[in-house]
């Protein structure tokens, strides 16, 4: 196959237009990123978004490996002398790496087998009469006489027979048409089975000491689970695939004439092949296929759990404490201004053992007082309840002064906070504090700016999925990866205030020239515009090209500078303004949209006006009725509390707002403010049938929940949105 060849394959298993996968694989092997293709390149592409754009990436270099991969096993059968012009033309023809490796198996170099011994002693002749089948009378004794060879190590006819035999089943093992019609049966009717190696053993995986399920229905999240228990050795796992049914499978494939005298020795390799060579191949392909599906399932979950948390809105304009709680270390506190700045810090210790409530309470009290604190932040982690009733007690403290200042809280996920405190960036950020009093900080920052904290930390530290330390490593930080750049660039980024961790998922740009436009802006001040980003080292046209969009500078030369508007449309944008007669006018810029749709304006013949494609004039039009836009402005703010909720007061019945902490195959957990996230299960989530809960509800959500079961030993509590 050739590049054309893939292009209407991708077009067809994608649903799109053949010239959108033209024109999109064309810029992406030109080094275009995703997000720039996506925003600024629509016309090209006919509008298609991210995960379409990777799709086909991810499609492409599937086919190109592919193709690599044929002409691999094409000149390897070739020099072997066995190359024919059928196989070639069902090895040209196959879309999947799987078929291919089956075709190239009874031609793929062996270890030592017992086939190749067999075959080494001279009885291929004879696996070829069992295999032909056409001889009906006679003893296949008497023709495996002829092959008896003692210095071959062939002492009689049987020991003749069974090395032919050994031929023959490896022979029907490498039968790409046989492993195909395996594999699929097994697919379909195949059933997943695990058992406890010591069922006496207590273990989180009790639910699968007598455990099976269809191949077809098992969900990915029990595949994932199954896969632990049978890593950590407390399960044995298994497939069953009704063994009878596939050696009919083979029996039809290859008994060919039940009539021949060597019918019963094919009968023999036919049942050795399938139990000693196919099976046990085929269940590890299986397995592995089942485990890699999971694998993307888990990745995709987490991925969109990661994206929503990253997209929460900042709190902007707010003094704030953050407080990493603990018992014996006792509980870090920081205190950060409106613009992220580290102001004060200290450590209390409210909780046993030392139990210095008193003590606790009025470092907080000076803190909330020299500062004029406005919300405290409290992470998630160990002694994050009693902190918060430390801090609920505080505040009522606090109001029941006169002409008190209104003082509230909230939780915040402080997954991968320990991770930060201990990273390079984080020492760079305060060389002067100790790790222990950097995780703090973070607890603050993060509710300030979400995405901005969090791009400094491991994305698979965040903690928002299921079985993430189990999945494959590398696609998982290349997808998350993907995440976090799709994130940045989809809200945009401030050239005069961004750090490098946050700088380096702008598109185009990577660490080595986010550090220098840090360096830059610290040795000549504020960039004034975007053109001066092209006199930073290492950002040359390319660069410059990719990145400039998706930055911002508020208050520079130029408006469109904090605009979404890509500076190779900035003629185009002045052109606009002109044809409304509104070029020095910033106000009506916001209501341009508007005045285009209410003088009823043709919006292609606008932009040929202008000289931009009709996708990019919408753009335009949406950033200049919105200049500066925050995307995430429009999300829900989190939920600020002045008092504590204990599992004791808790009822079924009751009625609660919470916070969406993380979104699994089976449900969501919600923040309620109790000591555990409470859980709600997927078939509490709406009336109707809910397949996937990501369909209903996101990371960050504030949703509102019945109590509909409480187990205080165990400290959980299922919840309902059938409200």
């Amino acid at each position: 196959m050739n590049e054309q060849d893939f292009y209407q394959v991708i077009a067809g298993e994608l649903d799109l237009r053949a010239i959108q996968v033209v024109n999109t694989i064309e810029l992406l092997d030109a080094g275009n990123t995703v997000p720039f293709i996506a925003r600024y390149r629509k016309e090209a592409t006919g509008k298609l978004d991210e995960e379409q754009i990777r799709a086909i990436e991810e499609r492409i270099k599937y086919l190109r490996m592919l193709e690599e991969r044929k002409a691999t096993i094409l000149h390897s059968i070739e020099e072997q002398g066995k190359l024919t012009p059928e196989l070639k033309a069902k090895i040209d023809a196959t879309l999947k790496l799987q078929e291919l490796e089956d075709l190239y198996l009874p031609y793929k170099p062996k270890k030592r087998t017992r086939a190749t011994i067999a075959r080494e002693r001279g009885l291929e002749p004879l696996a070829e009469l069992i295999l032909k089948q056409e001889i009906e009378s006679g003893d296949p004794r008497e023709f495996a006489a002829k092959f008896v060879d003692l210095e071959k190590e062939v002492p009689d006819a049987e020991a003749a027979l069974a090395g032919a035999r050994d031929i023959v089943a490896e022979v029907i093992s490498d039968d790409a048409e046989v492993r195909k019609a395996i594999r699929e049966r097994t697919r379909k009717s195949g059933i997943i089975v695990s058992r406890a190696r010591d069922p006496q053993e207590k273990s989180d995986y009790e639910i699968y000491y007598e455990f099976s399920e269809a191949l077809s229905k098992i969900v990915p999240h029990r595949v994932l689970a199954i896969n632990r228990g049978e890593r950590e050795k407390f399960l044995k796992v298994s497939i069953d695939a009704e063994p009878e049914a596939l050696l009919l499978e083979i029996r039809n494939h290859y008994l060919t004439n039940p009539k021949s005298i060597f019918a019963p020795e094919m009968e023999t390799a036919l049942a050795d092949s399938y139990k000693r060579l196919i099976q046990p191949s085929i269940e590890r392909e299986v397995r592995a296929e089942l485990s890699d599906k999971a694998d993307e399932h888990a990745i995709q979950i987490f991925a969109k759990n990661l994206k929503n948390l990253l997209l929460q809105p900042p709190l902007k304009g707010k003094i704030i404490m953050g407080i990493d709680p603990g018992y014996r270390t006792g509980c870090k506190v920081a205190v950060i201004d409106e613009t992220g700045k580290y102001l004060e810090g200290d450590t209390i210790y409210p909780h046993p053992p030392q139990n210095k409530v008193f003590e606790s309470k009025t470092v907080l009290r000076r803190l909330i007082e020299k500062y004029k604190v406005d919300i405290i932040s409290i992470g998630n982690g160990t002694a994050s309840r009693e902190t918060e009733a430390l801090a609920a007690e505080l505040i009522r403290e606090i109001k029941s002064q006169e002409s008190a200042r209104e003082v509230v809280y909230t939780i915040v996920n402080e997954a991968g906070a320990s991770v930060y405190s201990a990273s390079k960036v984080a020492k760079e950020e305060f060389p002067e504090l100790d790790a222990s009093m950097r995780g703090n900080i973070s607890i603050a920052r993060r509710l300030m700016d979400p995405l901005a904290e969090l791009v400094k930390i491991d994305p698979k530290h965040i903690g928002v999925g299921l079985y993430q330390h189990d999945v494959n490593q590398k696609q998982l930080d290349q997808a998350l990866e993907h995440v976090v750049e799709s994130a940045v660039n989809s809200v945009g980024v401030d050239l005069n205030t961004s750090s490098p961790s946050l700088l380096r998922y702008v598109s185009g740009l990577t660490s080595r020239t986010a550090e220098n436009i840090v360096k830059y802006r610290d040795k000549n001040g504020k960039f004034r515009s975007r053109e001066e980003l092209k006199e930073v080292s290492g950002v040359g046209e390319i660069a410059f090209q990719q990145a400039a969009g998706f930055l911002r500078i508020p208050e520079g030369g130029n408006p469109l500078d904090n605009t979404g508007i890509h500076p190779e449309s900035y003629p185009a944008t002045e052109k606009l303004l002109e044809l409304f007669r509104v070029r020095g006018d910033r106000k009506a810029w916001r209501t341009l949209k508007q005045r285009v749709r209410q003088e009823k304006r043709n919006l292609a013949q606008v932009a040929e006006q202008v000289g931009v494609g009709e996708p990019t004039l919408e753009d335009i039009l949406n950033d200049l009725e919105k200049p500066g836009r925050d995307p995430r402005e429009e999300m829900p703010q989190p939920i600020f509390k002045s008092d504590v909720l204990k599992m004791e007061d808790l009822k079924e019945g009751m009625i609660l707002k919470g916070t969406v902490r993380n979104v699994v195959d089976f449900g969501a957990f919600v923040d309620i403010g109790v000591k555990r996230d409470g859980l709600v299960h997927v078939s509490e989530m709406a009336q109707r049938y809910v397949k996937n809960p990501l369909e209903v509800v996101a990371v960050g959500d504030v949703v509102s929940v019945k109590v509909i079961g409480i187990d205080a030993e165990r400290g959980r509590v299922k919840l309902s949105m059938k409200i």
